[in-house]
């Protein structure tokens, strides 16, 4: 897995324009947390992640980003999440457990077909 760091609200933008050509995630982690471990433990191992840009949230470190990113795609703060962005949409969200690797592989292939 190669994560993207995301630390300035800037970076949203960009992560909007990317998701037109790709399918982008941003993994929110609080590295406090049990579960937010192993979910990024889960997406550490996940394979075939070349069809997609990942970007990487510490919220402890960047909350006002955090904050930024639940307010532009319309999306209810929680820790862990992981929001699938296409099209400048957020078009999958899932947080704590919910989070699952086999189901995220799908979701991405779905976007990658409809923009074949």
């Amino acid at each position: 897995m190669i994560w993207k760091e995301l630390t300035d609200e800037g970076q949203l933008e960009t992560i909007k324009a990317e998701s037109k050509q790709t399918p982008t995630l941003i993994f929110k982690h609080s590295t406090r947390c049990s579960i937010s471990n192993m979910a990024k433990g889960r997406l550490d191992n996940m394979a075939d992640t070349d069809s997609a840009t990942f970007y990487y949230l510490d919220l402890l470190r960047h909350r006002s980003v955090s904050d930024k990113v639940a307010t532009e795609f319309n999306v209810h703060h929680e820790s862990p999440q992981l929001l699938l962005i296409a099209d400048g949409e957020c078009v999958y969200e899932e947080s704590h457990n919910g989070i699952i690797p086999a189901e995220i592989l799908i979701e991405i292939a779905q976007r990658v077909q409809k923009t074949a």
